[in-house]
């Protein structure tokens, strides 16, 4: 396999601030506003999203994790005894916008989960999309709102989002199997 560097350290910090300022900027402020991560790397960008809104708008947002393992679709072919973390919810999502962020939008299918998993816990104003990168490929009707970067693939490629929190290095790579390359 080979990897293609296509985001920074410095990439991803620019790309995050201007997710945070577009999410302020079309919720018309802070009022109501929860940003929820898909877990995994969802959650670590959600947070960051957070502090760089809190660090211009002078306002916390809350923050939710969110795990899909039970509403994904391909349950069965993922794992026989898939490892379940608990979602984290502790703001009410009711009657705000929920930003639901997660760290590559492919075939839309998690995004699919993540939205059954939340009515779940609640009936939320709006919902809208938050993804780091945004490979296309998608097999369902789903867009993302905010997007740091649109990243077109092929589907032999596999985009690696890595981050301080998980990986001890912030950067996006895309996998090209060596047969393909």
């Amino acid at each position: 396999m080979s990897e293609r560097r296509i985001l920074g350290a410095d990439e991803m910090r620019r790309a995050l601030t201007r997710i945070g300022h577009e999410i302020v900027e079309r919720n018309g402020g802070m009022d109501k506003l929860v940003l929820v991560g898909i877990r995994s790397r969802g959650v670590p960008i959600a947070r960051r999203l957070a502090a760089l809104i809190e660090q211009h708008e002078g306002a916390l947002v809350p923050v939710g994790s969110l795990d899909i393992t039970y509403y994904r679709d391909d349950l069965t072919r993922v794992a026989h005894a898939p490892i379940v973390q608990r979602s984290d919810l502790e703001a009410e999502v009711s009657g705000r916008t929920v930003v639901l962020v997660d760290d590559v939008l492919y075939t839309g299918r998690t995004v699919r989960a993540a939205l059954d998993a939340l009515t779940d816990h609640g009936r939320p104003r709006a919902v809208r999309l938050a993804a780091l990168v945004d490979r296309g490929h998608r097999e369902l009707p789903i867009r993302p709102d905010f997007v740091g970067k649109n990243l077109p693939t092929n589907s032999t490629e596999i985009v690696h989002v890595r981050l301080t929190e998980t990986d001890e290095i912030d950067e996006v790579v895309i996998e090209q199997p060596e047969d393909a390359a």
